[in-house]
């Protein structure tokens, strides 16, 4: 992975703690739009997080294909990405 892997773990690891929050929440009967509020938070940290993978991706794994003339399977990977986000 080219993407900065202590600032990605970080970030991740933030997530991971909402996630434990928003299931103390839960268990804890807690008003359903805090609820979704902290989900969404916790969404937004995730979205933020796969845009700087896929940035550091083209940025270093699609252009270093483009230069050595492979870019087919790339551009491939970069289209089944795009589907699934925009599904």
């Amino acid at each position: 992975m080219k993407a900065d892997k202590e600032k990605i773990t970080r970030r991740l690891k933030t997530a991971r703690g909402q996630l434990d929050g928003i299931l103390k929440m839960i268990e804890d009967d807690r008003y359903c739009i805090d609820i979704s509020n902290q989900l969404m938070a916790t969404i937004a940290i995730l979205r933020n997080i796969n845009r700087d993978v896929l940035n550091a991706h083209l940025g270093n794994c699609v252009q270093e294909a483009f230069e050595k003339g492979d870019s087919n399977q790339k551009i491939q990977e970069i289209m089944q990405i795009v589907d699934k986000l925009t599904k």
